[in-house]
């Protein structure tokens, strides 16, 4: 599992242009408003990297809420997904 949030973390900071580094990212801080601060553009970048780079299609906007939570989340969700 360590081995996947590390490689979120790239992926994330890669895909969104963030101004951090992998070890700047608390993996369980959230993604979203005070935690790295992403916004809706953002999340849709994000919908787009699962599918990309892992072939997992977001259900709902209910079901990315709980999948976005943080990096931790996103992980175990791939997790449970591959």
């Amino acid at each position: 599992m360590d081995e996947l949030i590390e490689e979120l973390k790239t992926k994330l900071i890669a895909h969104l242009n963030l101004p951090v580094t992998n070890e700047q990212i608390n993996p369980d801080e959230p993604l979203f408003n005070s935690g790295l601060g992403l916004d809706s553009i953002d999340a849709l970048e994000l919908i787009v990297l699962l599918q990309q780079e892992y072939g997992i299609k977001v259900k709902s906007a209910e079901e990315g809420k709980q999948i976005f939570r943080s990096v931790r989340t996103m992980a175990e969700y791939i997790n449970e997904q591959i």
